[in-house]
């Protein structure tokens, strides 16, 4: 009972400092351009909670999150340049005007709507990976198979993207003045973007901490571990994986939605292989199995990345390779897995067996199907 109230406590903390650095101590001590950019940092960890409970609970290498980035992107684009067209009292947009279209395209019409725009970015992205991840899970497609797939489909996306000009081809969509009524260029309006991203990082946070420790959690690691025994056992591991995929995916479009109004832009550049890689790289760093480890490695490397890639324009590209490597090869649970076992390694030494230490610990390693 002790060990239960402790855990709650501590649990408590944590969410309780994160909301005060998030929501005073950073709009207090960053200008508004640094604030922004902390913004576009937090919708990059939402995307990333959600490829650790995937990958680091659940043994999906998931290479195409991209996609449902994307689709969260473009769904909250096109209602944000429909509503500046209505605004101005244009019937399309100004880069359809330049393109010579003179008619929205008809799915384009239903995201004039702010209801059917937050319903599409939570349940298309969401149906999609539901219904992909049945047609893959269900004939046992996994590892490295999966990975490839996951990582075509980012690439036909971006590919499918470029070739529409009715979503701004190549360039993407930008120049977005207003978000449900709200002056973007007002830099009240741009505070409260980062408050949303805040306070939507913490919840999802708490969704995953509440799924990682539910019996579902702890089907989901089996799952990752010991697929054909929990099949033995009368789970179905492809619905297991299904509902952790289309989580990712729902996190992933909701992190998208929340990047366009605070970054100004959405492009085929931002969906596709190498920003999908890039989420991954973050997760892998900070330690795939834990729960903020995702979180805190996807926010470094971005950051480590907009900072780096000024000075060294051409080297950064392949610091991140080096870097990947380095962790997946020689700290395989990130770097949140040296302190569990640092932490492991301490407990041993003063109690030779150390039961529950040792189980924290091996959860902390690379699950097999990975």
């Amino acid at each position: 009972m002790k060990d239960y109230f402790s855990g709650h406590w501590k649990t408590y903390a944590g969410f309780a400092v994160a909301a005060v650095l998030l929501f005073g101590v950073a709009p207090a001590v960053l200008s508004d351009f640094r604030l922004n950019l902390l913004g576009k940092f937090l919708c990059f960890g939402i995307v990333a909670v959600g490829i650790g409970l995937a990958w680091g609970r659940g043994g999906m290498l998931t290479l195409g999150q991209g996609v449902y980035f994307g689709l969260g992107a473009y769904i909250m684009a096109m209602h944000l340049k429909i509503a500046d067209a209505e605004i101005r009292g244009d019937d399309v947009p100004d880069f359809m005007q330049i393109a010579g279209i003179r008619e929205l395209p008809g799915y384009w019409k239903p995201f004039a709507s702010p209801l059917v725009t937050i319903l599409g970015i939570l349940f298309v992205p969401t149906l999609i990976a539901v219904l992909l991840g049945l047609g893959v899970f269900k004939r046992k497609v996994k590892g490295a198979y999966f990975a490839i797939l996951s990582q075509a489909l980012a690439a036909a996306f971006a590919i499918l993207l470029i070739g529409q000009q009715s979503t701004g081809g190549s360039n993407g969509l930008n120049r977005f003045r207003s978000f449900f009524g709200l002056a973007l260029n007002d830099p009240v309006n741009r505070h409260l973007l980062f408050y949303i991203a805040s306070a939507t990082l913490l919840v999802v946070v708490a969704i995953t901490r509440q799924l990682m420790y539910s019996r579902y959690g702890e089907l989901l690691v089996a799952v990752r571990d010991q697929e054909e025994r929990v099949r033995f056992l009368g789970y179905d591991p492809a619905n297991v994986k299904v509902v952790a995929y289309a989580i990712a995916a729902l996190f992933a479009s909701i992190a998208g939605a929340l990047f366009v109004p605070i970054v100004g832009i959405i492009s085929p550049a931002d969906v596709g292989i190498v920003p999908s890689i890039a989420f991954l790289i973050g997760v892998a760093i900070g330690g795939r199995t834990t729960l903020l480890g995702p979180v805190l490695g996807a926010i470094a490397v971005a950051w480590a990345q907009t900072s780096l890639s000024e000075s060294f324009p051409s080297g950064w590209t392949y610091a991140q390779g080096i870097l990947f490597i380095v962790v997946v090869g020689f700290f395989p649970a990130g770097l949140a897995g040296i302190g569990v076992a640092l932490k492991w390694r301490r407990k041993k030494a003063t109690d030779p067996s150390p039961t529950g230490d040792i189980d924290e610990h091996a959860d902390s390693k690379v699950g097999a199907s990975s």
